[in-house]
């Protein structure tokens, strides 16, 4: 257990030199007295509310809530308002902040004479900024998820947000409903704060950090505005304060098993294609090395149990009453390794101690699997040589093995502009291809890999088609998109030698991706291809265009991701 005089914030406040006179000072100028203060945890409160990010709305009550558990166990809160990482509004796409969003993390605990750190987040991008840059910061850290919101209803049926958006704007598109159906869908799809209630990006990092150890028990699967929140937010900040006494640092608990697990979880999930990057980038920053092949052999001995929307018939609030992340781990407990410290200082194995499972078809039992393996595939051959991913249990079956002529599209607006011209021919059988949309080419990977189906094929009936892109797609969506085709097209990765009718073959099964053009064709083509001008000339863009990843590198900075130790500042 650490003494008051081993508190790093101790450095700043505790000794007898002119700048600790100048610290308290200012202490005092804040309205402080010193026996508030002196001697106790100083904890960090990393916030990423704000007006513009509907999935955080509540965060701001939450933080008085951590707040009263750091006073109540002793700490002294200390609340730093954040980045906020709207999926919602920011574009071209939160993705190209993310780490923008970790370096301000590190960068805060670092300078600042904290001991600890709450980090509050959910929204898609905001869980894995904040944990990567506490994970490189170093510091015991908590998460406090944000948690999902309440279910959609539009005429008496349950809606799931993003899975529904995207079902009944096709929808639209197809002329089954109209411009009144529309605006009642409007007022019914999102009804409360909190991130997506599917099993999209969001829920599926919040589980992450949870098996990871990061959260208390149960907390990624709280309903945003449920009572049960406000309590899970409270108990956070108290233990914090416990964690900073024992020094219970965050590399003590993200090690090897604690990544395997999360993969685990993820994929038991049916956990979006997005955490693979993320994942990938989070372990990076732990000194931990994991690639595509983790992912895919993970994947083959782990089986799909989260029968929640878009692979499945749920959402996120019956999650949370079926038993929540404690039940579904229950039922995996031979794949997991429960000998390992969480948060609460205890094994993993305690948290799931008193774990049950209320709802066998919202958390499926072993022997009725909603699929027998996991919900993500990893899939290579010479149109993806560094790796590429598909979410086979949200796509049709009968897509799963195909093979059709290409349709190219060079990027978002060529989509948007052409997708529903007849002449270009587009037939069920067609393989819609989008380029220019990776992590320089996007840039930063928007969200543009569910490719729109052509008008004409909606009105027939059609509702998939294989669709192959070196971007991202949302995690409430479906369908069978083939995405973060790596080396993306923007680096002259194959994907920018792909030309209209080539034949190209998905083949989920034996886990390929093939263009149907032979090498010698594909020399050619590459040596008279050009590099697209750089995107950016200064700026925030400028530094992110010279140190990106790749998506199989989990797209962090280099300059980041590479092992190494910062000094601690001077505190005087």
């Amino acid at each position: 257990m650490k003494a008051p005089e081993d508190l790093r914030s101790h450095r700043w406040f505790g000794g007898d030199d002119l700048r600790n006179f100048s610290h308290r000072t200012r202490a005092r100028q804040l309205g402080y007295e010193p026996e508030e203060h002196l001697g106790k945890p100083v904890i960090g409160i990393l916030n990423t509310w704000s007006d513009i990010n509907p999935c955080h709305q509540h965060l701001r009550e939450r933080a008085e809530q951590v707040k009263r558990g750091v006073w109540q166990a002793g700490g002294f809160p200390l609340e730093f308002p954040v980045a906020t990482l709207s999926e919602t509004y920011q574009k071209p796409t939160p993705m190209l902040y993310r780490n923008l969003l970790a370096m301000e993390t590190e960068e805060l605990l670092r300078s600042y004479p904290v001991d600890g750190a709450v980090l509050m987040g959910g929204c898609d991008k905001t869980t894995p900024a904040l944990l990567m840059g506490a994970a490189s910061a170093g510091l015991p850290s908590i998460f406090v998820p944000a948690g999902p919101m309440l279910r959609g209803n539009w005429r008496g049926e349950v809606l799931g947000s993003g899975t529904d958006m995207w079902k009944y704007w096709d929808e639209r598109r197809a002329g089954t409903i109209g411009d009144r159906e529309l605006a009642e869908l409007e007022r019914g799809l999102a009804r409360s704060p909190g991130h997506c209630m599917t099993m999209g990006t969001a829920s599926t990092m919040t589980s992450a950090a949870e098996v990871l150890g990061l959260t208390l028990p149960g907390a990624a699967s709280i309903p945003a505005v449920d009572s049960a929140h406000h309590r899970m937010a409270a108990a956070s900040g108290a233990r914090i304060v416990g964690m900073v006494w024992e020094d219970l640092t965050i590399a003590k608990i993200l090690d090897e098993r604690a990544y395997a697990d999360a993969i685990t979880t993820v994929l038991a999930l049916g956990g979006s294609t997005n955490a693979v990057i993320h994942l990938i980038a989070m372990a990076g920053r732990s000194g931990i090395s994991l690639s595509l092949k983790d992912f895919d052999e993970i994947a083959r001995r782990v089986p799909v149990l989260a029968n929640i929307r878009p692979g499945g018939d749920w959402l996120m609030e019956d999650f949370y009453y079926a038993g929540g992340l404690p039940g579904l781990l229950s039922r995996l407990t031979d794949l997991l390794h429960l000998d390992r410290v969480t948060v609460t200082g205890r094994p993993l194995a305690d948290s799931l101690a008193d774990a049950r499972v209320h709802n066998d078809d919202v958390i499926r039992p072993r022997e009725n699997p909603v699929a027998s393996e996991g919900g993500v595939a990893v899939l290579h051959g010479n149109l993806a040589p560094g790796g590429a991913v598909i979410k086979h249990i949200a796509a049709d079956p009968a897509l799963l093995t195909h093979t059709g002529p290409a349709v190219v599209f060079d990027n978002y607006k060529d989509l948007k502009k052409r997708i529903d011209d007849p002449a270009l021919g587009i037939t069920a059988d067609s393989v819609l291809v989008l380029r220019g949309s990776g992590p320089l080419g996007g840039p930063g990977m928007p969200e543009y890999g569910m490719l729109p189906i052509p008008a004409h094929l909606l009105e027939q009936g059609v509702r998939d088609m294989v669709r192959i892109s070196d971007t991202r797609m949302s995690g409430t969506s479906y369908g069978a998109c083939v995405l973060h085709v790596a080396p993306e097209s923007h680096v002259g990765g194959p994907l920018a030698l792909v030309r209209d009718g080539d034949l190209i073959t998905l083949d989920v099964p034996s886990r390929t991706l093939r263009l149907q053009v032979d090498d010698a064709e594909l020399e050619r083509r590459l040596a008279s291809w050009t590099a697209p001008a750089p995107r950016f000339e200064r700026g925030y863009g400028a530094l992110y265009a010279e140190h990106i990843t790749q998506a199989d590198e989990g797209c962090d900075f280099d300059f980041l991701a590479r092992a190494g130790a910062n000094p601690e500042p001077d505190a005087g």
